[in-house]
């Protein structure tokens, strides 16, 4: 084995967990510090920065696709003095997904959970388009802009160079082949799609309020079945829970008997990542008798009434329009479905896979439609001038292999890049062996100091050489479940029982938490009064 193989293996092996803590201890001070002489340094030496900064022409030419959860990370952090960043995408702002289900029923505002993208690197370049195809030879970008005016529509093309290309594009909804989910379902990754499904549920509601129809009629029109019972299908059947709950005394009184919410899961169990004993008090939390303020309320309903049902072990075979047929042959009606249950890749993400070649399609087995990469987010056979993080990727070397498809992997991901690149080191360095051209890891400039986060990851790798790979710091997952509860898991350690909350405990965790992630000031003061704004008043059922 030759001896730059042997540190390679080395490098890539998880660092010890201790001292990858006190690694990411000594980055977060780093950055503090950094954060606090940043400013008064800019306005001090503006003039001196300006003249040692690369110009215009000398910059790397940086194309960011994409403004999700790895997007926001990489932009906060990418120094743009040294490179000249574009992003493309359709969508001019970062959403925080995690509370789209609370939007979709009115808990928070879609604005309150949204903010430009311009305003997350206000010295980065922002192109409203779709990239469609890639020249990974010719390091170009094409991409389709539509500018509506009126009824008519008009696409406009063009090409955008790039030095680095950084994919991070996220995903789409996995349908699995099954009929009449795309046609039928709503699906819940985008801002509209809350809004769509918020107008349904009241367009359900409206239209059961109509007289004429039957008992069974009213139930059918007022099912509201939720496919997946992952964090995003019970943290929505959870929010719609507490709207019918909290709001529908006040605005559908005599239609809560013929309201039905069904949960259908694929697996035994709901919400897989978290521990037994958690996933176990969420099915309690979600079996648990309905709850109304107004006590004349239960008089309307029937006895035994079930507001939720968990069918569990029952996989979906087709839906229509008003039905959903599971495998079993039974058959649900319903007024509203949403389905949550899987990603897939985006056509951009399978082209870029298929034109990288070989490379890419020996690990698809695995990767499943996504970019694989290695250890520091380059895309195999790009020679570092591709690099994907996120949704789209999967590193299939390294301390973690892959990850999770979450926002949280993502954010980390992207941080970590934008570090790499600020600190200059070389992503494409190469050396010849008996075998041909190999790419290694990313080596520093010669004239660049180690920090003590990079001394303490140096020591751990035993090998200063090249550039610290990746390694995820799981912080932990949270999920609502409705009437003010919600769990928390946080792991404390390899092997170590992880500290977990539920109920009032669980919920108090997942607001301050929810709170602490959003992206900016103004994101966190909209959604907290939203939370005040929606005790006092309640949600609003408006369609506008």
């Amino acid at each position: 084995m030759s001896i730059e193989r042997e540190k390679l293996e080395r490098l890539i092996k998880k660092r010890p967990y201790a001292l990858f803590l006190a690694e990411k201890v000594a980055e977060i001070v780093e950055d503090t510090v950094e954060g606090l002489f940043k400013s008064k340094s800019n306005n001090d030496n503006e003039a001196a920065s300006s003249s040692s900064s690369p110009s215009d022409g000398q910059r790397e030419k940086v194309v960011v696709l994409g403004t999700g959860w790895g997007a926001a990370a990489f932009l906060k952090g990418i120094d743009t003095r040294l490179y000249d960043v574009t992003i493309i995408s359709p969508r001019n702002y970062f959403v925080f997904t995690p509370m789209l289900a609370g939007a979709s029923v009115g808990t928070v505002d879609y604005r309150s959970i949204t903010e430009p993208i311009r305003e997350i690197n206000r010295d980065a370049r922002f192109l409203e388009s779709l990239a469609t195809d890639v020249d990974e030879v010719g390091k170009t970008l094409t991409c389709e802009s539509v500018v509506c005016d009126g009824n008519s529509c008009e696409i406009n093309e063009f090409s955008i160079p790039y030095d680095r290309l950084v994919v991070t594009i996220g995903a789409q909804t996995n349908t699995f082949g099954i009929p009449g989910v795309r046609e039928h379902c709503n699906f819940l990754k985008q801002i509209e799609d809350a809004r769509r499904i918020r107008t349904a549920i009241v367009n359900c509601f409206e239209r059961a309020n109509l007289p004429g129809l039957s008992d069974e009629e009213r139930i059918n029109i007022l099912t509201f079945a939720v496919i997946g019972a992952g964090p995003t299908g019970i943290e929505f059947a959870a929010e719609l829970r507490d709207f019918v709950e909290e709001d529908g005394p006040k605005y559908y009184p005599t239609l809560l008997k013929y309201v039905r919410i069904k949960v259908i899961e694929a697996s035994s169990t709901i919400l897989a990542p978290f521990d037994k004993s958690l996933q176990e008090e969420a099915i309690t939390q979600m079996n648990r008798n309905v709850e109304f303020k107004d006590i004349s309320i239960y008089r309307l309903l029937p006895e035994r009434f079930k507001l939720v049902e968990l069918l569990l072990d029952s996989s979906v075979k087709e839906v229509t329009a008003k039905t959903i047929l599971l495998n079993d042959g039974n058959t649900i009606n319903y007024g509203l479905s949403v389905w949550a249950a899987g990603n897939g890749p985006l056509p951009l993400t399978l082209q870029i896979v298929d034109k990288l070649g070989d490379e890419q399609s020996s690990e698809q087995n695995v990767a499943r439609g996504r970019i694989v990469t290695d250890a520091w987010m380059r895309a195999k056979g790009s020679n570092g001038s591709i690099l994907a993080f996120g949704d789209c990727s999967c590193t299939t070397e390294g301390p973690d292999g892959p990850l999770p498809a979450t926002g949280q992997v993502a954010a980390q991901q992207g941080e970590y890049l934008a570090k790499l690149m600020n600190k200059g080191y070389d992503l494409s360095p190469t050396i010849n062996t008996n075998g041909g051209i190999v790419t290694l890891p990313p080596t520093p400039k010669p004239e660049y100091q180690s920090t003590v986060s990079e001394s303490i990851a140096n020591f751990s790798t035993r090998t200063g050489e090249y550039a610290k790979p990746f390694q995820f710091l799981n912080l932990g997952i949270l999920a609502y479940t409705g009437g003010g509860s919600a769990l928390a898991q946080v792991p404390t350690g390899p092997n170590a029982e992880p500290i977990k909350g539920t109920g009032k405990i669980g919920n108090a965790l997942w607001k301050s938490v929810y709170i602490s992630k959003q992206v900016s000031w103004r994101n966190r003061f909209m959604v907290v009064n939203d939370w005040v704004r929606r005790q006092i008043f309640g949600r609003d059922i408006t369609r506008l």
